[in-house]
Formats: C-alpha cells, sequence, structure tokens
C-alpha cells in the first residue's frame, strides 16, 4: 500500500506542470461554464475586489486609518452568541471563480515562470482570497451593508495534487463551499480543475480553515451554524469533525510538547551511530556518510520588507502572498538540494499564528528536513524581526512535500534539534504519502 501511495505521489508530481499546449479554448475564446452564462461565476480578478466590497475597505493606503476606524464602529452588530444566528447551507457559501489563462492570454504573464509553466506561489494566492469570500459568504447578512467580522486565515490543512497537468495556457476553475464550522471557525474546501478537450479535469482538492474575528481582529467572533442537507454534505460536515480532532491529535503530539515515540528514537539513535566515526572511540567524532547531506548544509535563507502593495483587506499583509514567498523559497531549495527542478507534491499544515504587520521585516528560512528516495520535504519557517529592539516573533510555519526526477542524498541531522526537524518532517511525509 505504502509503494502504491508513493508511485501515485511520483506520477502526480510528474504532471504537475507542464509548457504551453495549443488545445483548451473553445471556439468562441470563452471558458466553458462562462459561455454557459454560471451566475456564481466570477473572474479571479474580482475576488479581491468583493472582498473590499465586503467589509468596506479602502482601495488607497493613504486612506486605511480613517477605514479602521469606521470598522470600529460595527463591534455593535456582532452576534452575542451562535445561537442568535441562522444556520446556512452549503450552497450559501459555494463559489465559482475563472483563471482564463487559456482565453484571456493578457493574464498569462503574472501566473508564467521562464520556463513557460504556471507559478504555483500565484496558485496559492488564488485558493487563499477563495478561502475567505467563501467564508463570508457563509457569513452573509444582508440586512448589514458592511460584514463586522474580520475573517483571517488560520490554517491550510491540507492541499492534495491530483494526476493532471496544470497548463499556462487553458483556463483554470476553482470551485469551493464551506463543509464545517465550529463556533468561530470555518473550513472551506475548494477544488481546481483545468480545461481539457472540452472538459474541466481535477487538478487540486485544498481544505483551510479560517477564523472569525471582531472589526479590530482582537477577539473571536462567531459565525453561523451549518446545516448540512443530504447523504453526500453530511458526509463531508463528518469529515470536518474528523480533520478537527486529528488536528488536535496532531498538536498534543508535537515535538515541540513531548518526546518522541519509541520508534521514533530507535531512527534518531541509529542515525547517530551511522555518524560516528570508525577510528575513534568518541562521541564527538562525526563523519558524513556517503551520499549524505549534513542538515546545516541544507538551508535556503530570505527576507522580505512588506510594502502596503501585498496588505490585505485588514491592512496587514495578505496571508496568500506570505505563502507564494514561503512556497517559492522551499521550492528554490529542493532545487538546489536535488540538482533539478522538483515538482510539488502535497503541502500541509501550513499554520499562521500572527498577522504580519505593513512595515516588518519578515524573515523566511527554508529547511530540507527530511528526504526519501526521490522525495524532499522542505519545512518553512517566517518570523518578523523588530529592527529597534532586535526581537524575532514566528508568523508562519509551512510544509512542502517534492519530488525530483531522481533519488537525492539522504539528509543526516548532527544535533537534537535537527534530529527533532527530521522527525517532524518525516511525519509530515508520512501524512503527504497517505502513510
Amino acid at each position: 500500500m505504502y509503494l502504491q501511495r508513493l508511485l501515485l505521489l511520483r506520477s502526480s508530481a510528474r504532471l504537475t506542470s507542464r509548457a504551453f499546449s495549443a488545445e483548451g479554448v473553445s471556439s468562441t475564446g470563452t471558458p466553458l461554464d462562462m459561455k454557459q452564462g454560471n451566475p456564481n461565476a466570477i473572474h479571479v480578478s474580482n475576488v479581491r475586489n468583493r472582498l473590499r466590497e465586503i467589509v468596506g475597505a479602502s482601495t488607497n493606503w493613504r486612506d486605511h486609518k480613517q477605514a479602521l476606524e469606521e470598522r470600529l464602529s460595527l463591534s455593535s452588530m456582532l452576534a452575542r452568541s451562535q445561537g442568535d444566528l441562522p444556520p446556512r447551507s452549503m450552497k450559501d457559501s459555494s463559489h465559482e471563480v475563472h483563471l482564463p489563462l487559456g482565453s484571456q492570454p493578457h493574464i498569462r504573464e503574472k501566473y508564467l515562470t521562464h520556463h513557460n509553466t504556471v507559478r504555483f506561489g500565484r496558485i496559492l494566492e488564488d485558493l487563499d482570497s477563495l478561502a475567505v469570500l467563501i467564508s463570508y459568504s457563509h457569513t452573509h447578512n444582508p440586512a448589514l451593508p458592511r460584514s463586522p467580522l474580520s475573517i483571517v486565515t488560520a490554517l491550510v490543512d491540507k492541499i492534495d495534487m491530483r494526476q493532471h497537468t496544470i497548463y499556462p495556457d487553458r483556463d483554470i476553475k476553482f470551485t469551493g463551499h464551506v463543509t464545517w464550522v465550529g463556533k468561530t471557525s470555518i473550513e472551506a474546501k475548494m477544488y481546481m480543475s483545468q480545461l481539457h478537450e472540452g472538459a474541466y479535469s481535477p487538478v487540486l482538492e485544498a481544505t483551510f480553515v479560517m477564523v472569525a474575528r471582531d472589526p479590530e481582529n482582537k477577539r473571536a467572533a462567531y459565525v453561523n451554524p451549518l446545516k448540512p442537507e443530504g447523504a453526500e454534505e453530511e458526509r463531508l460536515f463528518q469529515q470536518g469533525e474528523v480533520n478537527k480532532t486529528r488536528r488536535v491529535e496532531l498538536s498534543t503530539a508535537s515535538l515541540l510538547k513531548v518526546a518522541p515515540t519509541a520508534e521514533e528514537r530507535k531512527v534518531v539513535h541509529s542515525q547517530f551511530l551511522s555518524t560516528l566515526d570508525p577510528q575513534t572511540v568518541s562521541f564527538r567524532s562525526r563523519v558524513l556518510p556517503p551520499k549524505s547531506v549534513w542538515m546545516e548544509d541544507a538551508k535556503v535563507k530570505g527576507l522580505e520588507i512588506c510594502h502596503p502593495q501585498e496588505r490585505n483587506i485588514f491592512n496587514r499583509i495578505f496571508g496568500g502572498f506570505l505563502m507564494r514567498k514561503a512556497y517559492e523559497l522551499g521550492w528554490a531549495n529542493a532545487c538546489s538540494y536535488g540538482g533539478c527542478r522538483p515538482n510539488l507534491v502535497a503541502v500541509d499544515d501550513i499554520m499562521f499564528q500572527k498577522p504580519v504587520e505593513i512595515g516588518s521585516l519578515l524573515l523566511l528560512s527554508s529547511q530540507v528536513c527530511y528526504t526519501e528516495g526521490n522525495f524532499i520535504q522542505v519545512r518553512v519557517h517566517t518570523e518578523v524581526l523588530d529592527p529597534l529592539t532586535g526581537q524575532h516573533n514566528t508568523t508562519n510555519v509551512f510544509h512542502f512535500t517534492f519530488v525530483s526526477d531522481n533519488d537525492v542524498p539522504m539528509i543526516v541531522p548532527q544535533s537534537y534539534g535537527e534530529s527533532m526537524l527530521y522527525l517532524d518532517g518525516k511525519r509530515h511525509f508520512s501524512q503527504a504519502a497517505g502513510i
């Protein structure tokens, strides 16, 4: 079963990005569903405009303080309990967004690499914006001109790539809706597909967890309950419950909180023994095994100055921008480590711990933390630096699984801390592989 899953991952990853094809556009140059007049379909460029309208956000940075003051007056419109809010159905939050790379060639440049492949970091930005729009649709109150809620991304639970190519000259469709809610949190599931021979084929499935806050983004706020309709919606809702339980279990078993399992301790000790110098009788004399790389030598770092251009509707740095930068740095690290252009297999457990303020110095650190065969597990840690105090605060942690064309060197930790990174990477790889 494990081998079959790995082979599936290899197959899907190799098809993730391809060069230009000559097909994918209807005879009229219009995406299929747009041509049919889907009333919920919107252009990808209009998603963030919709969000600005929903919360009353200013389009000009110079007006952001006034917009914030105006939002403070909305606090009185928040529900005092979830029972005060009407239940919603999954259809209420359903959205369809089109990215017409085939029928509107002028928008391709933003999404292209110099190898004529699709920039997956841009796809992450679009997914993040759509998840926010879906959540606001679930909580929409037609009696209010603006939403009093500040809905932000708390976690990217998982993004699974399917066995289909992302072509840079074929139309893309995103669909999604709410699948589960707590008292103040929302799970949004989204699907990306691409036009191929007149029909849309699946590319990926993504699950985001959003949280609702007050207008100042300081305290939790209640969201509408969700009422599943039919067997399929009930299944999706129950899967949301399972996902919540799994997240709690993973957090409880975190290596930042508890010791490794007995089996994991054996792995760490076996690695340690493999690096001892056979010519000496010393625990301090370490040698690198053949076809291996010290973990210390598998890092890539970056720095971003956070300008207003990358702000979200609440005048903090857009979460999709952070995901794009982290992905591109992680990809560069995997590329350097494997010696070729890697393909993405899965994204999971992206944590948004703190918002990033405009003007921050954002430090990004990418680390290859686990390898197996031709798979590379990369962890990207981001933090903001206060240049006046020298204080560092973690904002995000990202986990990416890549696959290379050929087998890659084995990553080897030296310190106990690096061994914990190795075990954590192994856990995330096992989740991606479905072990």
